[in-house]
C-alpha cells in the first residue's frame, strides 16, 4: 500500500514538471502580411492583422500595427515575400521579438478559393 503511494506521488510530480515545462516553452503567435523580409539582416517586417475572421477578410483585417521580428533562428517554411500572409510563433525578449517558427499561410492555404 506504500509503495502505490509513492508512485501515485512520483507520477504527479513528473505531470506537474511537462506541465510547468510547457508552460515555459509557450510562445506568442502574430498573423499579417509582410512587408519585408531582409534575409541579410535576417528580419522580417509584418502588418498585424486582427482575429475578425471574415469571407471578405479570411486572415483578419489588417490593424495597422507593424511588426519587426529577428529571424535569424526562425525555422521557415516558404521563404515570405512582400504580400504574403505569415503566421509567425515568437518569444518576445524585452522589446525584441524573437521569431521561432514562420509560416507562409498565404501560399500553403489548401483551401479553395
Amino acid at each position: 500500500m506504500r509503495i502505490s503511494k509513492i508512485l501515485t506521488s512520483l507520477a504527479f510530480a513528473a505531470l506537474l514538471s511537462l506541465v510547468a515545462a510547457g508552460a515555459a516553452l509557450a510562445s506568442e503567435v502574430a498573423q499579417g502580411r509582410c512587408t519585408e523580409y531582409n534575409k541579410d539582416a535576417a528580419t522580417i517586417t509584418i502588418e498585424e492583422y486582427d482575429l475578425n475572421f471574415s469571407k471578405e477578410n479570411p486572415y483578419g483585417k489588417p490593424t495597422g500595427v507593424m511588426s519587426v521580428f529577428d529571424a535569424k533562428d526562425a525555422k521557415i517554411g516558404i521563404p515570405p515575400a512582400p504580400g504574403d500572409v505569415l503566421r509567425i510563433s515568437y518569444k518576445p525578449e524585452g522589446s525584441a521579438k524573437q521569431a521561432l517558427k514562420v509560416m507562409n499561410v498565404s501560399k500553403q492555404d489548401l483551401r479553395k478559393k
